[in-house]
């Protein structure tokens, strides 16, 4: 049921959601009615990343079997394997990328190419995007840029071989593809907080207008109350008077 989910447009999975557990509760399943209502909505490139394991298996395989050889190579500290992997993982990825980032604005198109570097980059980021059930964009950090004389590892370790020019490039290129997508989040992330804001502030004013009429109301009906209970008091003692006029007068 996840699985066909998140293989729908966003702007479908909340009412299919909501149907799907809506079914469950009335077949006895309240679990299973509650694991579905907490099933997230996926942005939008998370859903354009999802589409891959369904639509571009092939495309999709390629990507993850390099990022298993250039793990492999980074781990061994193979040059000569890192440059020709690194050659090929822009073909590759670029390649992917392009059939998923078809209608996608700027903010999510970036995050579409973060989330596959990640793929490459990480194990556990692959295993997320080979499954298909992302809920947001994926990002991975961990190859560190140069530092001094040398380059770190994954692990922290310095490897004492100076890196050559071509590999210096390479870095270059991937420092600044890293900064573009770090300002791509941050502008992805605004925007969604800016409009969350926007629908929270929209909420907080339409339910305070509902309160203030409540509250109106219930003071026109604070005041109907004690009116009502000084009629009951003048009635009261009323009665009590008429009452011992009456036992006098027998």
């Amino acid at each position: 049921m996840a699985d066909r989910l998140y293989g729908l447009p966003p702007g479908d999975f909340t009412a299919a959601r909501a149907a799907e557990a809506a079914a469950a509760k009335a077949a006895g399943a309240a679990g299973l009615a509650r694991e579905i209502g907490g099933l997230r909505k996926p942005t939008v490139s998370a859903w354009a990343v999802n589409r891959a394991s369904r639509e571009h298996a092939s495309e999709l395989a390629d990507l993850l079997a390099l990022g298993e050889d250039l793990r492999a190579a980074w781990a061994a500290g193979d040059a000569d394997a890192l440059a020709e992997l690194t050659r090929r993982r822009g073909e590759v990825t670029g390649r992917l990328a392009r059939l998923l980032r078809q209608g996608l604005a700027g903010a999510a198109a970036a995050e579409v190419d973060q989330t596959l570097d990640a793929a490459v980059a990480d194990a556990e980021a692959a295993e997320l995007v080979r499954r298909g059930r992302l809920v947001k964009a994926l990002s991975y950090s961990g190859f560190a840029a140069p530092t001094g004389g040398g380059t770190l590892s994954r692990t922290g370790t310095r490897r004492s071989a100076k890196p050559s020019p071509e590999q210096a490039e390479q870095e270059r290129q991937a420092a600044e593809e890293r900064r573009a997508r770090e300002l791509a989040e941050a502008e992805a992330q605004y925007l969604e907080w800016r409009d969350a804001l926007a629908l929270a502030v929209q909420e907080l004013d339409k339910r305070a207008d509902k309160a203030a009429k409540l509250e109106k109301k219930l003071a026109k009906a604070r005041k109907l109350e004690n009116e009502s209970r000084q009629r009951v008091e003048v009635a009261r003692r009323e009665e009590r008077l008429a009452r011992q006029r009456l036992e006098k007068a027998r």
